[in-house]
């Protein structure tokens, strides 16, 4: 069984705010800052759609250790699924 501990150091907002490409590109500098000491998030957008997010490196690194978790499961749950199969067989299905 796993376990997810998140912890912020600071409370998070509902929602994230949009940045144009434009302001980005101007205001790099400070919404970095914002993101990495102010623990802000926001989603760059190019006429009008979303197309990449400024988020802190603690969002990342949880979301590379759910990715590999999930993957881990999957991996589990398949295995569980799995059946032995003769090496006749194998040879059959696969082709050789």
């Amino acid at each position: 069984m796993y376990y997810v501990y998140i912890l912020y150091d600071s409370p998070i907002e509902g929602t994230m705010e949009d940045v144009s490409t434009r302001e980005a590109r101007k205001n790099l500098a400070d919404l970095v800052n914002r993101v990495a000491y102010g623990n802000e998030r926001f989603i760059v957008t190019r006429h009008g759609k979303g197309v990449a997010a400024l988020v802190p490196l603690s969002d990342v690194s949880l979301l590379e250790r759910l990715r590999r978790l999930l993957s881990r499961r999957e991996v589990k749950t398949a295995l569980e699924k799995a059946r032995t199969v003769s090496w006749a067989e194998l040879k059959k299905d696969l082709e050789l």
